[in-house]
């Protein structure tokens, strides 16, 4: 359950750090700012992190095998939607490529 709820508070924590940016689209908004504080100091795209860990925390809580497939795939496919959004964060914001060597894209250390 720790998981999950630390999951969720880190979805929220992103998503509060967007502030103004938040949008549900995958590319950055016209006049948005690079985000590289709160949530987005430790990862870079901690919404995305924060749906796998709270996917993770409920299959162990749930003991679904069948869950820990679905949070490896939504693992797998928020990975490959950053890869994308990234190329789009990298033509809007020239430092963009300097913060991912310093920042982990969904988890902290890797």
């Amino acid at each position: 359950m720790a998981i999950g709820l630390a999951g969720a508070a880190l979805l929220a924590w992103g998503g509060l750090s967007l502030g103004r940016n938040l949008t549900p689209l995958p590319r950055p908004p016209e006049g948005g700012t690079l985000i590289q504080g709160g949530a987005y100091r430790r990862v870079r795209h901690p919404i995305y992190s924060g749906a796998c860990l709270a996917a993770l925390g409920w299959a162990l809580y749930h003991g679904r095998w069948a869950g820990l497939l679905g949070a490896a795939a939504q693992l797998l496919f928020f990975n490959a939607k950053a890869n994308r959004e990234e190329v789009w964060l990298t033509e809007r914001f020239p430092e963009y490529p300097s913060y991912q060597r310093e920042v982990a894209k969904l988890i902290p250390g890797l």
